[in-house]
């Protein structure tokens, strides 16, 4: 068998490792030249996939990429993991995964499998993007192709959940394209999901986010409120977690990262518009979490006891979560831009981001490289991702104040503060 992943980035390249260590063949289409090009020559471009995995597929026959579309006439199945961000009005950005549709859809063939991976709105995959395959291709979804959703579950880094482990939920235009789909997975998933319709696949995906993004916004909000009691919300949540039943921990932070949590919540809100409905919950847990870089400033300035300007302020942690490169809508970002809104002069460390690449959102900080760990030059240290470096660093000696918005740290200064 061979398929064909669109868009080798967070998802598409584990997803593509995971395909050919079943034995599939994966022929990688991504329009960065630049990626293509670092996969043929056996490098990875995401630090926690070792080039050594990259080059094992390689060796092995099984891996290719390309900027090609017209090549994807050469698989069975294609596969669409490619970007779903918002624009400024907090809208799905469609521009991505449409676009690679209408890509695509020239080169369509008749029995072959396509299978959107990217997180939307219910209904993308049976109206939106079938009508474009369709129109492009000449071909009906559900009679000459098969059409499925299937939301992609990556977690970048993990130790204990892959793409082999990780349960995936699929869902078809048809019966039948549902079981092309599950065919397919199955070959490298462990466990395949079926379910009734592309929109149950979808906003099972929703929901998933949801979830976690209603409930980091509770403890956010009580962070704030214990706060203001005197009462540390990381002892109060270890003492509630030793409840057997009825409790699941989230833990407060600086604001909300990554490619889901900050985004895919708010593809149901615009969508529920059309159907008259409100999403209540999500848009005050998305009020809560978006306020708390702005929180995480005001903690700031208390623990340096003056005005932020004109003073240097040390950001521990540029990735959105511990032990990754994966710098993708970090609250780091927003802590930097409020910072020196206020007039201060900021520098970030971070051992896995030793240079801030290009971003949507935030371009103005490219190119600006990793300081030193050290606390020389500086008047504070604001710590924003857990990484273990900062678990096992010992800042006891550290003369500056030290404010933490993980909990995190353990050898800690005289002049230590949570936010």
């Amino acid at each position: 068998m061979k398929i064909a992943i669109i868009g080798m980035g967070y998802v598409g390249l584990p997803l593509s490792l995971r395909f050919t260590r079943a034995g599939v063949a994966v022929l990688g289409v991504d329009v960065d030249a630049a990626k293509c090009e670092a996969l043929n020559s056996s490098r990875s471009y995401i630090k926690h996939i070792s080039n050594a995995a990259v080059a094992q597929a390689i060796a092995a026959g099984l891996l290719e990429a390309t900027t090609n579309f017209a090549r994807v006439g050469e698989v069975e199945a294609i596969l669409l993991c490619v970007p779903t961000p918002l624009n400024d009005r907090r809208e799905p950005d469609m521009s991505y995964v449409f676009g690679t549709g209408e890509s695509l859809a020239p080169h369509l063939c008749k029995g072959q499998l396509v299978v959107l991976e990217s997180t939307t709105y219910p209904g993308t995959t049976d109206t939106d993007l079938r009508a474009i395959l369709e129109r492009g291709s000449g071909l009906v979804a559900g009679r000459d192709f098969h059409l499925a959703f299937s939301p992609e579950r990556e977690d970048p880094g993990s130790t204990q959940w892959d793409a082999q482990r990780i349960p995936k939920v699929v869902g078809g235009l048809t019966p039948a394209c549902r079981d092309r789909a599950v065919a397919c997975y199955s070959r490298a998933i462990e466990q395949v999901v079926p379910v009734s319709s592309c929109r149950v696949a979808e906003a099972s995906k929703l929901l998933e986010n949801i979830f976690r993004s209603v409930n980091i916004a509770l403890v956010n909000e009580l962070k704030v409120v214990y706060s203001a009691m005197g009462i540390d919300v990381w002892e109060v949540i270890e003492a509630a977690k030793t409840k057997p039943f009825g409790f699941m921990p989230f833990y407060p932070g600086p604001g909300l990262g990554g490619h889901c949590i900050p985004i895919d919540p708010f593809y149901l809100t615009w969508k529920a518009t059309e159907f008259g409905q409100h999403t209540r919950f999500i848009e005050l847990a998305g009020e809560i979490n978006s306020a708390m870089p702005s929180y995480v400033v005001e903690r700031t300035a208390a623990a340096l006891g003056r005005s932020l300007k004109g003073s240097h302020i040390l950001l521990l942690g540029l990735a959105y979560k511990p032990d990754v490169d994966d710098d993708r809508e970090s609250p780091t970002y927003a802590l930097m831009q409020l910072f020196e809104e206020q007039g201060a002069m900021v520098s970030y460390h971070d051992p896995h981001v030793p240079v801030i690449r290009p971003t949507r959102e935030h371009s103005q900080f490219a190119g600006r490289r990793s300081a030193m760990l050290s606390p020389v030059g500086q008047d504070l240290a604001l710590l924003v991702t857990a990484h273990t470096e900062y678990r096992d660093f010992d800042f006891s000696a550290w003369p500056i104040p030290l404010v933490d918005t993980r909990n995190c740290a353990t050898r800690r200064p005289v002049k230590y503060f949570r936010a």
